[in-house]
């Protein structure tokens, strides 16, 4: 077997999901100091583990549904690339690797880790079956990375950056669902079962209002930071070119949306430097080392999944 199946299996382009555990010491000024922007790097790994062995498990367990999709038929398991015997081998040891990265952070990430896998789990099993809970359960996957960094790292979460990233998580997991039905069509209930529950207009609906809770939320916690309220016109572009893209009929998931879509790519690098310098602008060797390792985290799952990456015309 070539190790780009096993490669492929963990689907390591969705990590850059994991980047979530940065997300509070980075808005706190706290990779400032010295040696900061490497402590994130296990517990980074420790969810990149995680949500690999998730992926893995969520594929075994919708062998069935994955056959009956466009694109998820591909995928190694459905296929037939690997077999299921080195895919369950493959997720008891991404399991025990997540489990012993999260130990050596501390009790409370390990505890943070466990409710994810469990949350997921769960998730596979039974709660994506049911309306709204299905979106509610990637959302909390968002905010338990995002806690996760803030106990790494010990820096508090305000109320509206928990606001701001729930809201987030849940537009855009609406916007994948929405995005499903448009290319399944009539057949969408038959690969996902809320897909045929939600009323016609309701995703959009939803969409829509996720969308601007996300940017008043955004607004408001910006106000506290200096600088940092001139970043909204580019949340603002962003949440509109992620709506454009599922309108158009291409792909909702995130971070295929983020790899692929140049626009949104360079939207977002352009908020980090935005961001970065609001924050940093009296630390500049803090902030071009923040730079340097959220870049390089960055450009390695552009090159796991470089092959697959095609840019939307601007």
């Amino acid at each position: 077997m070539k190790p780009v199946i096993l490669i492929e299996l963990v689907r390591p382009k969705q990590w850059i999901k994991n980047l979530m555990v940065f997300f509070s010491p980075f808005l706190s000024g706290a990779l400032a100091q010295v040696g900061m922007a490497t402590t994130g790097l296990v517990p980074f790994f420790a969810f990149c583990c995680a949500s690999s062995a998730t992926y893995i498990f969520n594929d075994l367990h919708d062998l069935e549904q994955d056959a009956l999709h466009p694109k998820k038929k591909l995928r190694p398991l459905v296929s037939g690339k690997i077999t299921s015997k080195t895919a369950k081998l493959l997720l008891a040891v991404l399991l025990i690797s997540a489990l012993l990265l999260g130990w050596s952070v501390s009790l409370l990430f390990l505890l943070y880790v466990v409710v994810y896998l469990i949350l997921t789990f769960a998730y596979s099993i039974r709660l994506k079956h049911v309306p709204i809970f299905d979106v509610f359960c990637i959302s909390l996957g968002f905010v338990l990375r995002l806690y996760g960094g803030s106990e790494a790292f010990k820096v508090p979460i305000s109320d509206w950056l928990f606001l701001t990233v729930f809201l987030l998580a849940t537009f855009l997991s609406i916007g994948k669902r929405y995005s499903e039905s448009l290319t399944l069509g009539d057949r969408a209930g038959q690969h996902r079962y809320t897909l045929g529950v939600y009323p016609e207009g309701f995703l959009e609906g939803a969409l829509y209002l996720s969308g601007a809770a996300v940017l008043v939320t955004y607004a408001i916690y910006t106000i506290t930071t200096p600088y940092l309220v001139y970043s909204v016109p580019l949340c603002m572009y962003g949440l509109l070119r992620y709506l454009m893209r599922i309108k158009l009929g291409l792909s909702g998931d995130p971070s295929e949306s983020l790899l692929k879509d140049f626009p949104l790519l360079m939207t977002g690098l352009l908020w980090v430097l935005m961001v970065g310098w609001s924050i940093y602008r009296g630390a500049v060797p803090a902030f071009f080392c923040l730079i340097g390792t959220a870049g390089g985290i960055l450009l390695s799952a552009l090159r796991a999944s470089f092959d697959q990456c095609r840019p939307m015309s601007g």
